[in-house]
């Protein structure tokens, strides 16, 4: 076996230096019992997600958690793991419904925004999940260097979907500061940007508000999230993800390169008579290469309302 070179040592070095410095951010929130209203800001609102009691704060300015974010998360068939990973985290929806559907000891959300992460830590800290939920605000590009390699059992991702310059890109820098890559900052004290202006290594002038940068690859592309992926799962871990149909091909392409084999698929129907604009993936890292496609997943009756599966998905 190699030795570990100097740069895998200040990695670790790093990792460590990181985890501590989030773990003390955490700090502020490991009370609740002021009440749910010291955990919102202006703007904000708390949603009832209708599973296990769970309750998660929004912000209608950055970006609302979508059906996707839920699907993915029921896809999810591993129901003990030791480490789990949410890369791209958003407010935390996937970490907190992956707690209520699997006894996973300990899972973590990497989310690079800062006002999302914040979210995120305070959504837990309003289910009192403090003890197995942790939110680490970081760069997905440079996930390796925030986590040890092969440590965790079992990866999520619903990433942004629209490579840049297949879709319009609308908003501007508002409230949006970005951090260094690879670093896990302060979530406990995060204040927006105003609107203008700029901080050191931080605000970038005409960057795309935080739903853009949600909807599309401006900070993170498929090739970095698969990437990560590969590097952070064990063997025979599991990876989950939410794509577009559209871009298959090519997900399916990198995947397999990667090391990630699929072996389950669902492509996910708005109605039985329309194209699909969803699809669900499962992959094992070093897989043998076999891949079932399971039956659809059809999302609305012919009068508007749920189906009977997507019903139970969400209320069950």
């Amino acid at each position: 076996m190699e030795g570990k070179t100097g740069t895998d040592r200040d990695n670790r070095s790093e990792y460590r230096e990181n985890r501590l410095k989030y773990r003390d951010n955490r700090s502020e929130y490991k009370s609740s019992s002021a009440g749910d209203g010291s955990l919102l800001r202006p703007g904000e609102r708390i949603d009832d997600l209708q599973r296990g009691g769970l309750r998660i704060i929004q912000d209608p300015s950055l970006f609302c958690f979508g059906m996707d974010a839920v699907l993915l998360s029921a896809y999810v068939r591993i129901k003990k793991a030791r480490r789990g990973l949410d890369m791209g985290t958003g407010n935390g929806i996937i970490p907190l419904l992956l707690s209520d559907r699997t006894d996973c000891a300990s899972l973590t959300g990497l989310e690079i925004q800062p006002e999302s992460a914040g979210l995120a830590v305070r959504s837990i800290a309003l289910n009192g999940l403090q003890d197995r939920v942790h939110i680490v605000q970081g760069d997905i590009r440079e996930a390796d260097r925030i986590f040890a390699p092969a440590s965790f059992d079992l990866i999520t991702c619903n990433p942004p979907y629209r490579a840049v310059g297949s879709g319009r890109i609308t908003g501007t820098t508002s409230g949006l500061t970005r951090t260094p890559a690879g670093t896990a900052g302060d979530v406990s004290g995060l204040k927006p940007v105003q609107k203008g202006s700029i901080e050191t290594g931080s605000g970038i002038p005409g960057e795309p508000d935080p739903r853009a940068i949600a909807r599309h690859e401006i900070l993170c592309t498929l090739d970095d999230v698969v990437r990560a992926a590969s590097r952070l799962l064990r063997p025979g871990g599991h990876f989950y993800m939410v794509h577009r149909p559209m871009r298959l091909p090519e997900i399916l392409t990198k995947l397999c390169a990667a090391g990630l084999e699929p072996k389950r698929m669902r492509l996910v129907y708005p109605y039985a008579d329309k194209e699909p604009n969803m699809v669900l993936l499962d992959c094992v890292r070093g897989g043998a290469p076999e891949l079932r496609v399971e039956p659809p997943l059809i999302v609305y009756e012919k009068d508007g309302t749920y189906t009977p599966e997507l019903k139970q998905i969400y209320y069950e």
